[in-house]
Parts: structure tokens; C-alpha cells; sequence
């Protein structure tokens, strides 16, 4: 179906073209954010994994968010990169398909595995002796797949509707990935009906989530306040601060990039948001959890003498074998 009423079979990612000068420096930077992404997120799953103290739920959703915004990145960040160094920047739709589908799915898993942490932080002050219970490792696991089951079909609703439009003449995506409001507005065929509709879902993984963090930071703020003791306020609200932090820099930018106005002379702004989004929170993420908890960086501390431990082997059994 999509052949048969699509007369453009590859796009060109514009990206920082107009940057000639600067592609250079951008893969420089781009690289060692990416290298810095994946170390430190993959340094806190490690640490939970291994860190008996930190098999808790609100660790396990931890490790759930640093994996899927590690994924996030890995749909669009080593494409950038290849197209920062590459004369042609063309990507075929299906792969375009692809990447928009992938993207989707995991920025709306994230939306929901953080609505979740909220809920879980809310259960945990409000009911602490029947938080056990409430929050046992078969919920949090249904809780899990329900935030990826949502994200998936979302993005598959969101990829159909943009991927049944007619893109008849343009084939330059404004943008360093294929994103919805870049590949839409080289359609043809984009009516105002089918606009609304794809906001609908955008609102739906963005502001229903938001609300459902929003309820839950609502209780715990009442619940918190009736505390008697100063002490029990002031851990409780210390022990959200990182999730809100997070919330805030995530969906500050999300909403920038995908809830405002479109025009074509947004496009520019929006790319260079969208490199905050998906540079710039996967890697604040594991940065924030860390400096704000003793508990973790306890557990990185170990993973990290681990690996120079073991590096520092590798290096001297080297030395031994050479010499």
C-alpha cells in the first residue's frame, strides 16, 4: 500500500549541512557524548545488577530507563554520526520507517517507565509498611512491559498514519533523523484531520504521562506534609528530587520539540533541541541518580575499581608475556 501511493522511495537527511565547517567538530563531540552515554548507563545497570542493596523497585525502574535511553540512542546517534562524516546522506523510507518506529517507541517507554518511578516513590512514602507488597517484583515487571507495550503501539499508530502519506516531489528531511513533523511536511497529502490525530497520540504518551507523574508528586506532597517529624520530610522529599529532576529536564525538551506550533522555520530550532533530547538527557539521567544518592555511588565506585582491577590485570599478565 505504502508503494503503491508513494512516489518518493528514498529521503535525504539534511542534518547540519549548513555547518560545512563545523561537521568536523560535531562528530568529535557527538562521539565521545555518545561514549560517555553508554559508559555511564551501562555503569548503572551493571551497579544495580550486581549491588544486592539495590534490588529494589525504584532501582530496577532505574535500570529499565538507562536501558531504553540507551536504545534511544543507538536508533539515531551512530547515524548521525555516520551521516557527520558522509557526502551522501540518503536513508530509504522503509529504513526511515524504521528508525521513527524504534525512536517512538522507546522515547514513549521512557515517558511511562518514569511515570511509573513516581507512582512506585508514592507507594513507598504514603504506604511504607505495605510498600513490600504493593510494589513486588511481578508488578513492577507488569508495569515494565505495560510502559513498553504502550510505547510500541503508539509509535506503530503514529508510523502508519505518517507512512501512508504521499511524498510526491520534496525528499529533504530537515532534520538529523526521521522525526514526524520534518517527514510529514514533505506529504502532499497531510490533511488537517490526520494532523490531529497524530498530536492526539504525541499528547497522549507526553501529557498523559506528565499528568500521571503530576497525581502522583500531588499525594506525595499532601502525604509528605503531615509528616510530624522535619527529618522524615526532608529524606522523603531528598528521595524524589532525582526522579523530578529528571522529569523536568525530559519533558522541558520533549514538549519544546513536539507539543508546540510547526512551521517550517521551526525546523532549525527543533533539530538543535532534538540533539539536547537525545544527547543530552540519556546522559544527565545516570549523572543526576549518581550524585544524588550515597547508595549508587557506592555501587559505581565498586563496578568501576572492578574494571580497573581488571584492566590493570590485562595490562600486567601483557607485560609478563612479552617479557
Amino acid at each position: 500500500m505504502m508503494g503503491n501511493r508513494t512516489t518518493v522511495s528514498t529521503f535525504i537527511l539534511r542534518g547540519f549541512s549548513s555547518l560545512p565547517d563545523l561537521q568536523d567538530l560535531l562528530f568529535v563531540m557527538v562521539f565521545f557524548s555518545h561514549v560517555t552515554i553508554l559508559a555511564a548507563n551501562v555503569s548503572v545497570m551493571v551497579a544495580i545488577k550486581l549491588s544486592h542493596n539495590l534490588h529494589t523497585p525504584m532501582y530496577f525502574f532505574l535500570s529499565g530507563l538507562s536501558f531504553s535511553e540507551t536504545c534511544t540512542t543507538l536508533v539515531t546517534i551512530p547515524r548521525m554520526l555516520v551521516d557527520l562524516l558522509s557526502d551522501s546522506k540518503t536513508i530509504s523510507l522503509p529504513e526511515c520507517a524504521t528508525q521513527m518506529f524504534f525512536f517512538l517507541g522507546l522515547a514513549g517507554n521512557n515517558c511511562f517507565i518514569m511515570a511509573a518511578m513516581s507512582y512506585d516513590r508514592y507507594t513507598a512514602i504514603h504506604s511504607p509498611l505495605h510498600y513490600p507488597i504493593l510494589m513486588t517484583h511481578k508488578i513492577c515487571l507488569q508495569l515494565m512491559m505495560a510502559s513498553s507495550v504502550t510505547g510500541i503501539v503508539v509509535s506503530l499508530c503514529i508510523v502508519l498514519i505518517v507512512f501512508n502519506l504521499s511524498f510526491c516531489d520534496a525528499s529533504t528531511i530537515q532534520h538529523f533523523f526521521c522525526d514526524i513533523a520534518p517527514v510529514v511536511s514533505l506529504a502532499c497529502d497531510y490533511t488537517f484531520f490526520q494532523k490531529m490525530i497524530l498530536l492526539a497520540f504525541i499528547a497522549f504518551v507526553l501529557v498523559g504521562s506528565f499528568i500521571l507523574i503530576m497525581i502522583s508528586y500531588v499525594f506525595i506532597v499532601s502525604t509528605v506534609v503531615k509528616m510530624p517529624s522535619a527529618k522524615g520530610r526532608y529524606k522523603a522529599f531528598y528521595t524524589c528530587s532525582s526522579h523530578l529532576t529528571v522529569v523536568c529536564i525530559h519533558y522541558g525538551f520533549a514538549g519544546f520539540v513536539y507539543l508546540r506550533p510547526k512551521d517550517s522555520d521551526s525546523f532549525s530550532e527543533d533539530m538543535l533541541m532534538a540533539v539536547t533530547y537525545t544527547v543530552l538527557t540519556p546522559l544527565l539521567n545516570p549523572i543526576v541518580y549518581s550524585l544524588r544518592n550515597k547508595e549508587m555511588q557506592i555501587a559505581l565506585g565498586k563496578v568501576l575499581d572492578n574494571v580497573y582491577r581488571f584492566f590493570s590485570q590485562m595490562v600486567s599478565k601483557r607485560k609478563l608475556n612479552t617479557s
